[in-house]
C-alpha cells in the first residue's frame, strides 16, 4: 500500500511539474503562515549586524526550513538549494516568498554553488545554508558551510526552530510542517567568524562549537528531536582553494 501511494504521489508531482507544485504550495503555505504566532529570541544580534550592513549566513537544520520561510519572507535572503529533483520544488516555492536561490552544494565538488554564494555575499545579500543537506544524515553538520564562511568572510548565525504543534513528514530530515494556529519559536545564536587562514584544527573546533550551538538553541525553543548526531569527519573542502571569480 505504501509503495502504491508513493507511486501515485510521484505521478501526480510529475504531472504538475515544479512550477505547478510551487504555485499550489505558495497558496497553501501562505494561508497556513497567516495563522501562526512567532516568538523570537536573540533578534537584537541581527538588528546590530543589519545596522552595520553586515550580511550573515543563517545556519539551521534542513527539517526546520518551512517556518523560516515565513519569518524571513521577502528579505532577499539567498538559499543554497540542491540540484536534486526535490531542489526544483523547493526553489520554485521559496521564490514566491521573496528568496533568491543558488543551485548546487557547498561540499563534494559543488563549485557552482560556492561561486554563486560568494557573488550573493559580495552583493550584500544574507545567505541561508542547511549544513545537513541536501540528503542528510539528519543533523549531521558537514564542513562545507564553514568553507562558505571562510571564503565570504561572513559571520555564521545558528538558528534553532521549535513548533508547539506540527506534522512531521516521513523524510530523511523529519521535515516539520506547523499546524494552523501553532506557535513558532525561533532562537538566534551568537555570530561566529571563520578566519580565512584557519587550519584544519581550527575548522574542526568551529564546527564542533557550531554543532553545540545548534543543539543548545534547539533545546531553548523546545525542539525535542535528538541532537546527538556527529559533525561530519571529512576534511575541509578543497573548494576553499577555488577561484570565486
Amino acid at each position: 500500500m505504501k509503495t502504491a501511494f508513493a507511486q501515485i504521489r510521484a505521478a501526480v508531482l510529475d504531472r504538475m511539474g515544479p512550477a505547478g507544485v510551487s504555485l499550489m504550495g505558495r497558496y497553501v503555505l501562505g494561508a497556513l503562515f497567516r495563522t501562526l504566532h512567532v516568538e523570537s529570541t536573540g533578534p537584537h544580534t541581527l538588528s546590530r549586524l543589519g545596522e552595520e550592513r553586515t550580511p550573515v549566513i543563517f545556519v539551521f537544520w534542513h527539517g526546520r526550513l518551512l517556518p523560516l520561510i515565513h519569518i524571513h519572507r521577502h528579505q532577499g535572503t539567498v538559499v543554497l538549494v540542491s540540484e536534486h529533483r526535490d531542489g526544483d520544488y523547493i526553489a520554485g516555492l521559496i521564490h514566491h516568498f521573496g528568496f533568491g536561490t543558488v543551485r548546487g552544494s557547498s561540499t563534494r565538488g559543488g563549485v557552482r554553488g560556492l561561486k554563486g554564494l560568494i557573488r550573493a555575499a559580495r552583493a550584500g545579500r544574507d545567505l541561508a545554508i542547511t549544513p545537513d543537506g541536501p540528503r542528510g544524515p539528519d543533523r549531521e553538520l558537514k564542513l562545507g558551510v564553514l568553507t562558505v564562511a571562510r571564503m565570504t568572510g561572513l559571520p555564521l548565525v545558528p538558528v534553532g526552530v521549535g513548533i508547539t504543534s506540527a506534522w512531521r513528514v516521513r523524510s530523511w530530515d523529519g521535515l516539520l510542517v506547523p499546524k494552523p494556529f501553532s506557535t513558532v519559536r525561533v532562537a538566534y545564536g551568537r555570530p561566529t567568524l571563520v578566519q580565512r587562514n584557519a587550519d584544519q584544527a581550527e575548522i574542526d573546533e568551529v564546527a564542533a562549537s557550531l554543532q553545540r550551538s545548534l543543539g543548545d538553541l534547539s533545546g531553548q525553543v523546545g525542539d525535542a528531536a535528538s541532537l546527538s548526531q556527529r559533525v561530519d569527519a571529512e576534511p575541509l573542502s578543497t573548494l576553499a582553494d577555488t577561484d570565486p571569480s
